[in-house]
């Protein structure tokens, strides 16, 4: 179905005059654009490899909400949206990190159908009958001859059907079924009014999310619900509409503390039935944050997968606060409604969130989000405090309220110290850095292997602290996912580096020591023979027979050759390890050049890293531990390979348009868009911008011109432009930099410098000249 006209004219005439805000007075209000960039968004990217919070259609930025067709239901990987499955089996509304909720499906009810409606209902469909921009999805649904359209608030779904007419009209709700991570079970429905709804439904706990988490939800149709159905068996339910020719509307408000919240929600976020209007709405919020970045240059493909590369690096975290500031809190023994503290108008200060591991996030949201997106790097921190003032720890992948222990580390670490460096967070740093020094000792949550929900016994804690690394394998045995212990030593050594940064800040000179000499300990599962980092065992012994290109043997979710460079805080010292920057540069480049044959990734998919040739990839940028290697060269002093194989890596791996590929199934809740943006926008941060004075490590950007609108809140500058004069496909080369007409004596860049504001200039050719 496509947009009606009354949409399209909207969308062509209306200022952008909202923006995505939260918890900030200040507004940022970019010119009247004569198409949405929204519009560049491809949504259907990787939609072949999909998972259960990858796919977004009809949401608002980390929506509470994420309303969408679900073509797989069973299971996280692989489901949600599929797009080489033609069949729908229902509309959910959470689509987040290990949880799903509210599935609903329009149907129409005959004789022949109606004593096997409740379990067999789903329907084919086609794509070519489908429309999808951010915050809008139509689609029809074949077997009933159903239009289908969705929108939503940050809260609260919206659903618009078209009916055929003298069929008679029903609603499924499939309160009790399995959907994506979890199953859905105890679910209740019952008729509240002429045409409302009110129910619940508990997400069962998962190996990843060990608590069982309630949702509840009011449903407000604009026509009388005539019949109220449970199904003995399946334990569902089916409503009866009343017949009209008029599109039905129905609304579904959200809530994870109670129905009255859920209420509230739909009150205070849609009051009215205008759903042309919100769609419009979501279509210009979705503008307004994606304008924070105008790209010039480049092909239309170019600029459309940025958009869509931005796009994935705004969504997947999703928000579990009411509008109230009520929301879940699952850290405790039993559970309990918290509140979010309020401002003067009685709004909360900020909102709670769901989310994915950070594992990775300092190459990609935390440069991204402090740079372009200040406003919600702080609500993210204020919202990880809020999980220490509840549980005693700050987490660093919570779901449903509570603790995952998702991966391992301490990732969330260089996230706040970043958020800190940057001026994004100003206050209550002694408060903050005594929580993160908590997850850094013994009893924090550095000591827990990914989702060890009983122990902290897998993260090797203690032998990291006695011996300086972590053992491989771990001589208690088994107690959490990825006890892979030379990844764990060095992960941990960085993560020390990034609070000891804090320390300095704060002057605590004893601290301060004390995490640098840990910092060190990645040279301890340096085996300086063979110039790889190489696991040990308990009494100190490198582990025998050992490939380097054996993939998870020591080494989390890659192989020691990609693992090996992991040491973003001290590049120096690793190339010392190596024999010098020259054997370093040598035995990267030669990595690289190994890796173009597989274009840089193990495969297409996420499961495919486990095949015998993909696995053994030395550079692999379809996963986080390696995506940072094309900028190392800048660290050893050859600029050029970094933006010679940045460049190819975007052209090989980063630059296609199509289902079948993009992230090649694990972009991790908006991490690989944020890295695609940073390389084509030609910026990076090899500590993921944990010093003082961040400095971004400046690359080969695909674009002539990209302007960032800079937050008034934060910054003093009002935008940064990088202009790529004479920028083409074979001038990739930066010969000349000048910052506001100041040539600058290195390849990068000041945070201050750029948030200051003003144009940055690069002089591009075919080969590189080193003028500086």
């Amino acid at each position: 179905m496509k947009l009606s006209n009354n949409i399209v004219n909207g969308i062509l005439t209306v200022s952008i005059i909202l923006s995505f805000l939260v918890s900030c007075k200040e507004e940022i209000k970019p010119s009247i654009e004569k198409e949405f960039l929204s519009d560049k968004v491809y949504p259907f990217l990787d939609t072949e490899n999909s998972r259960w919070f990858f796919f977004s259609s009809a949401s608002r930025p980390f929506g509470m909400v994420n309303l969408s067709p679900d073509t797989q239901i069973g299971g996280d990987w692989g489901t949600g949206y599929r797009y080489n499955t033609d069949t729908i089996k229902g509309f959910s509304h959470i689509h987040a990190w290990q949880m799903s909720g509210l599935s609903v499906m329009p149907v129409t009810i005959s004789h022949e159908n109606k004593d096997h409606i409740f379990t067999d209902f789903f329907s084919s469909f086609n794509h070519q009958a489908e429309t999808i921009t951010p915050g809008y999805h139509s689609v029809e649904l074949d077997r009933y001859q159903i239009k289908v359209a969705l929108t939503s608030t940050k809260r609260v779904g919206f659903h618009q059907y078209s009916f055929p007419k003298n069929k008679e009209a029903g609603i499924l709700f499939n309160l009790n079924t399995i959907l994506g991570p979890c199953e859905n079970v105890e679910g209740v429905l019952k008729q509240t009014g002429k045409s409302e709804l009110s129910g619940k439904l508990v997400a069962d706990p998962t190996h990843r999310r060990p608590k069982p988490l309630t949702i509840y939800f009011k449903v407000q149709l604009n026509v009388p619900v005539t019949a109220l159905e449970e199904d003995a068996e399946t334990g569902n339910y089916l409503i009866n509409i009343e017949n009209t020719e008029k599109a039905v509307l129905m609304k579904a408000g959200i809530s994870y503390t109670s129905i009255e919240n859920a209420t509230n929600n739909i009150q205070q976020e849609l009051p009215h039935w205008d759903f042309d209007k919100v769609v419009t709405e979501s279509k210009t919020e979705w503008h307004t944050m994606l304008s924070r970045i105008q790209v010039e240059g480049g092909t239309n493909t170019d600029q459309k997968r940025f958009y869509t590369d931005l796009w994935h690096a705004l969504q997947g975290r999703r928000t579990i606060s009411d509008v109230n500031g009520a929301y879940p809190d699952n850290t405790g023994k039993t559970f309990r409604v918290g509140q979010l503290p309020l401002n003067a108008d009685g709004k909360p200060k900020f909102n709670h969130y769901n989310s994915d591991s950070f594992w990775g996030a300092q190459w990609t949201i935390n440069t991204l989000w402090g740079l372009v997106y200040p406003e919600i790097m702080e609500e993210f921190v204020h919202s990880l405090m809020q999980y220490y003032k509840d549980g005693g720890m700050i987490p660093r992948g919570p779901s449903g309220g509570n603790y995952t222990y998702v991966m391992t580390g301490a990732s969330t670490t260089p996230f706040i110290v970043s958020a800190i460096q940057k001026g994004i967070i100003k206050e209550d740093l002694e408060s903050i850095y005594i929580a993160l020094k908590k997850n850094h000792m013994s009893g924090g949550i550095m000591g827990k292997a990914g989702y060890e929900h009983t122990t902290d016994l897998g993260g090797g804690l203690k032998y990291y602290l006695e011996k300086g690394y972590v053992p491989y394998p771990i001589p208690e045995g088994n107690f959490g996912l990825h006890q892979d212990g030379a990844s764990q030593t060095l992960e941990y050594a960085y993560q020390d580096w990034t609070l000891a940064q804090l320390a300095k800040k704060l002057n605590h000179d004893e601290d301060y020591n004390y995490f640098m000499a840990r910092s060190k300990n990645y040279k301890h599962v340096f085996d300086t023979n063979i110039s790889w980092m190489r696991p040990k065992n308990v009494e100190g012994t490198w582990a025998e027979n050992f490939d380097p290109y054996q993939y998870e043997h020591g080494f989390i979710e890659s192989n020691a050759a990609q693992s090996t460079w992991f040491v973003p805080h001290d590049v120096d010292g690793l190339a010392l390890l190596m024999g010098g920057k020259d054997k370093a540069i040598e035995k990267l480049n030669t990595q690289f050049e190994t890796a173009k044959a597989l274009k840089f990734t193990s495969g297409t998919s996420h499961d495919a890293e486990l095949h015998p040739e993909y696995s053994r990839i030395p550079i692999n940028f379809g996963n986080q531990p390696s995506i940072q290697t094309s900028f190392i060269f800048n660290q050893l002093g050859r600029p050029d390979l970094t933006q010679y194989w940045t460049r190819t890596v975007i052209k090989e791996t980063f630059s296609g348009l199509a289902p079948s590929t993009g992230y090649n199934g694990d972009e991790d809740q908006g991490l690989m868009g944020s890295l695609n943006v940073l390389f084509k926008m030609g910026l990076f941060q090899m500590n993921g911008g944990t010093e003082e004075n961040p400095a971004y490590q400046i690359g080969s950007p695909i674009f002539n011109k990209v302007t960032i609108q800079l937050h008034p809140k934060y910054y003093s500058g009002e935008t940064f432009v990088i202009k790529a004069i004479n920028n083409s496909d074979e001038n990739i080369y930066v010969n000349k930099l000048k910052y506001n007409a100041t040539t600058l004596p290195a390849y990068s860049i000041s945070h201050k410098d750029i948030t200051n504001g003003g144009e940055l200039i690069l002089e591009m050719s075919n080969q590189f000249i080193n003028n500086l």
